[in-house]
């Protein structure tokens, strides 16, 4: 079997005198990979990201079972940063400005010359790496195009294709060129299996390829879905380890008590700064919240884990300035010499997440529009005391999560400020049922077996 998706389970660094490090990642298909063994003979293609990996695939450098791309990079460039992230993703998350934005023009078609260029590096090297008959699991919206291209190239493969992102509606996919959308479509229906987080995304995904390719799917493609869950057993091992109880010592002090003595309540999120994340809005809620309640004033903090997301992107380290004004503004107009009200965080500590997580009162997780979110999964998993979760409609998560959590529309600001309110007045009993609620639906289909199923559901 095999695996592609444009970040690979390993990724290595250079250092000054010329020496290469690797890196392991982690995640679901990691994990999955692991669980089949190595006398499966698993190969994961994936494309050289940094400096580091190139020169790894130019030293003939691989961990066993990785085959690394190096794919020329303005082209993969143009592929990931040009269509990718700027035009798939925006697509999906519905994020477009549309008085100023899309721009389909020439410069969007070379890009997207780029993206076929992209796809099929990965189409060949699969072709080239399947043995007859083997499993194909394409990852994502870098590589929709793949099951089309290798569906020509090796017929006898068994290809599967899985979305982690949204599906738009209808009305919003046909922002893209009328080409372009059948193109993307096609891509897929190329698979014998089209997979999604949730329903409501497989159920866009057959909308849109009804509007735009005329009714019915394709006899040969079935849609799955496979709701990625938390992996519950690493979470509360690694979450009850040293480094995690040193962050929770320092951010226990950050937070301080109240003016009774009293612990001080929190109001946590972890988030990458990610347009789709809404960060902006759950601290404009925050700000509502100490304004209509002034109760709560030196009474709860804000932990703001906002890590910076795409910074390569000038959209996005714009919106990582807004966020850190936003948190100093908070601050400024509401702290006092003894209470913070916002405690941000920008750079990525996972060790220092999970403590945030094991100290939660409430999690707020209100994207805009969100595949799964698997915050909302983890918090309840790990969480010591029980916590609410205000969650947007709009994550993925809603559809297994949304009976035990306080629901919010993650446009309304003044509603999530209500919604918090109402989540740190809830009653311990009713917060603690809650959340073993909410952990039991976010662990039914950990990632192992989450991927495994994927896999299961490819057999001839």
């Amino acid at each position: 079997m095999l695996v592609a998706s444009n970040r690979g389970p390993v990724s290595y660094t250079l250092d000054e005198k010329g020496e290469l490090t690797a890196k392991r990642g982690g995640g679901g298909l990691v994990s999955g990979l692991s669980a089949i063994g190595p006398e499966a003979g698993a190969v994961w293609v994936c494309s050289a990201l940094g400096d580091g990996d190139r020169e790894a695939v130019r030293r003939g450098v691989s961990e066993p079972g990785v085959r690394m791309l190096d794919i020329d990079a303005a082209t993969h460039a143009d592929a990931y940063n040009g269509v990718a992230n700027s035009v798939l993703w925006f697509v999906h998350h519905m994020l477009y400005q549309t008085p100023l934005e899309p721009v389909f023009d020439g410069e969007f078609r070379r890009q997207w010359a780029s993206y076929e260029a992209y796809n099929r590096a990965f189409a060949l090297a699969l072709a080239e790496e399947a043995a007859q008959d083997a499993a194909v699991l394409v990852q994502d919206y870098h590589l929709v195009l793949v099951p089309r291209m290798l569906r020509e190239l090796r017929p006898d493969l068994r290809i599967g294709h899985f979305s982690h992102t949204p599906w738009a509606p209808v009305e919003y996919f046909r922002l893209l060129p009328d080409d372009i959308a059948a193109k993307v479509l096609r891509g897929i229906l190329g698979a014998d299996r089209a997979a999604f987080l949730t329903q409501r995304w497989a159920d866009a995904f057959t909308e849109c390829c009804h509007a735009v390719l005329g009714p019915g799917i394709p006899s040969g493609t079935r849609i799955g879905v496979h709701g990625l869950g938390a992996d519950a057993d690493f979470l509360r091992e690694r979450s009850h380890e040293p480094d995690v109880g040193e962050r929770m010592a320092a951010l226990r002090e950050q937070i301080g008590t109240a003016p009774d003595g009293t612990p001080r309540r929190t109001i946590v999120r972890v988030d990458r700064t990610e347009l789709s994340k809404n960060i902006v809005r759950g601290l404009l809620a925050y700000r509502q919240l100490l304004e209509d309640r002034p109760e709560w004033r030196e009474r709860v903090v804000h932990v703001a884990f906002a890590y910076p997301s795409r910074q390569d992107l000038a959209v996005y380290r714009d919106y990582t300035a807004e966020v850190r004004r936003l948190a100093d503004e908070i601050n400024s107009r509401y702290g006092t010499p003894g209470w913070t009200p916002v405690v941000l965080h920008v750079k990525d500590d996972f060790a220092r997440s999970l403590a945030a997580y094991r100290l939660a009162d409430v999690a707020l997780v209100n994207p805009i529009r969100d595949g799964m979110n698997l915050v909302a999964k983890e918090v309840p998993v790990v969480s010591d005391e029980g916590c609410v979760l205000v969650l947007s409609r709009e994550a993925g998560a809603y559809e297994e999560l949304g009976e035990d959590s306080v629901v919010v529309n993650p446009y309304d600001v003044g509603g999530t400020a209500v919604a918090l309110h109402e989540a740190l007045e809830m009653p311990l009993g009713e917060r603690a049922e809650r959340t073993k609620r909410l952990a039991a639906a976010a662990t039914a289909l950990p990632p192992t077996r989450w991927f495994l199923s994927q896999l299961d559901a490819l057999a001839p």
